[in-house]
């Protein structure tokens, strides 16, 4: 009995060993791009010399173009309180004393879905005239509520009103950091969209982005960071979808074409461990809708870092610092080149320093993207063997 386990184990071993060098030799000859590091397969968590694993590059073509985007909120989102003056010139505020608060999403007026800011003063003031109780659902710190308001008749509007002031959409220039020919994804801004009263993140039910064109330049000084002015081109070269607002920019689906003269064709992805400290690019538009290139310095990478502060970057470029000052609004998403890839995006300005601000990793980006697994799905069809049944 004790021979014949022994003889068991032995075969299990030999087997491993066996598994593991063709394990080995396979890596040794994949030609998919890897990360730097090569970890020993972990069998059962006998091996644990690392747990990073087999990854496609993508590439995609850098961006650099001015756009304009355009967001709808899911639902309408209250940005503050408006008194009403009643025939005694009494003001009130109906909304504010049943509880509604500055950053609610109101999603239905007595039932009936809320999809901007007209229609729900003109739904709130018809249902008013047939003496009906408005009921508000709203989306309240992620929990879902309902509000009784009784609406009192303005005699400055001559309408029923609740007292609120809200918003259904946000509009802005910005800058797109990566499109990927194939899928068609799209990438810009390298942050969140957020309410400009409440600061909070935009729930998404439509947006697009169209080319836009810059006409001036606010430059930006300590203290006071400069702004992009620019308008919406009304026969843009390309328009997209958004169909992503987060914290690692916009993300969706474009149309038309969209072209970098200073890319011909698509660049490679940087990992974030091959991002350096040392010189890079910018890319962005200064005046009408021409791409410019200008010189930076990555001054520290921070890998650590969970947000899109991944990196500290300078201006260097003595003709962009003439003409902006630095960092101005509406260049978030210029993207970065370093060493032949992308290798992220400008994010923020440091307000004390124009000249100075934060980048994103394009890796994060891409991730959100959802490009990584698009390209990994498409590898994995491209080198599926054919089988003859």
């Amino acid at each position: 009995m004790h021979k014949k386990l022994t003889r068991i184990i032995f075969r299990i071993g030999i087997l491993l060993v066996f598994t593991l060098s063709i394990q080995q030799i396979a890596g040794f000859y994949q030609k998919t791009e890897t990360s730097r590091f090569y970890p020993v397969i972990n069998y059962l968590d006998f091996f644990s010399a690392g747990k990073e694993v087999n990854k496609v590059r993508p590439s995609v073509v850098p961006g650099g173009q001015s756009i304009g985007v355009t967001l709808q909120t899911k639902g309408v989102l209250v940005v503050g309180y408006a008194p009403i003056t009643n025939k005694e010139g009494k003001q009130s505020y109906p909304a504010k004393d049943s509880g509604i608060e500055v950053g609610d999403i109101i999603l239905k007026i007595n039932g009936i879905t809320a999809t901007n800011d007209f229609q729900v003063a003109q739904e709130i003031d018809k249902k008013c005239k047939e003496n009906k109780t408005i009921v508000l659902e709203i989306k309240h710190k992620e929990k879902i509520l309902e509000k009784k308001i009784q609406p009192v008749f303005c005699s400055e509007t001559q309408r029923y009103r609740i007292g609120l002031f809200i918003r259904d959409e946000a509009a802005g220039v910005g800058t797109l950091t990566f499109t990927e020919p194939d899928t068609k994804i799209f990438g810009a801004l390298g942050h969140v969209i957020t309410d400009i009263d409440t600061n909070d993140q935009i729930e998404l039910s439509d947006g697009k982005i169209v080319e836009s064109t810059i006409y001036a330049i606010e430059k930006g000084q300590r203290g006071d960071p400069g702004e992009k002015i620019g308008t919406f081109m009304l026969q843009s070269n390309f328009t997209g979808k958004i169909a992503k607002n987060s914290a690692s920019g916009i993300f969706g689906i474009y149309e038309g074409e969209v072209r970098n003269p200073y890319f011909s064709t698509i660049v490679p992805i940087a990992w974030k461990s091959e991002v350096e400290v040392g010189p890079a690019k910018i890319y962005t538009v200064l005046k009408d809708n021409t791409i410019e290139e200008f010189d930076i310095k990555i001054e520290k990478i921070m890998q650590y870092r969970t947000d899109n502060k991944n990196m500290i970057i300078r201006i260097t470029d003595p003709e962009l610092l003439e003409k902006t000052g630095g960092i101005v609004q509406g260049m978030s998403g210029s993207p970065i080149i370093q060493n032949g890839k992308i290798v992220g995006a400008v994010t923020h300005v440091f307000v004390n320093d124009s000249t100075r601000g934060y980048g994103i990793f394009i890796e994060k980006m891409i991730d959100e993207s959802g490009i990584t697994s698009k390209v990994a799905e498409a590898d994995l069809w491209r080198y599926r063997p054919i089988v003859n049944r």
